[in-house]
């Protein structure tokens, strides 16, 4: 289907009911992207799956690094880091900062 990024994989059909205002705003939102109402639904609800799948990750990547922390008792000073991502951001092969223990 030509705007859909979505692989192609089994189709399940499905049944949505939307306010009518809402299903408005659908058509009047995939009509200026170009593509179909399903289709902007499509990547609407893929691309917010991804973002929730990603804030998991995020949250369970900061469980760990937070756990990793507590067990070694080494972490990154702030002003380290501080400095660390202005360079990084003019240099992206700029090292990272020696970690310190935090005890």
């Amino acid at each position: 289907m030509p705007g859909n990024d979505i692989p192609i994989e089994k189709i399940i059909p499905t049944s949505i009911k939307l306010p009518a205002s809402v299903k408005a705003r659908i058509d009047e939102s995939a009509r200026k992207a170009g593509v179909s109402a399903h289709a902007f639904m499509v990547r609407t609800l893929a691309d917010a799956s991804e973002r929730a799948r990603l804030q998991e990750q995020f949250h369970q990547d900061s469980m760990d690094a937070l756990r990793d922390m507590e067990e070694t008792g080494m972490a990154y000073a702030w002003g380290d880091i501080k400095i660390y991502l202005k360079a990084r951001a003019l240099d992206r092969n700029t090292p990272r900062p020696p970690m310190k223990p935090i005890r």
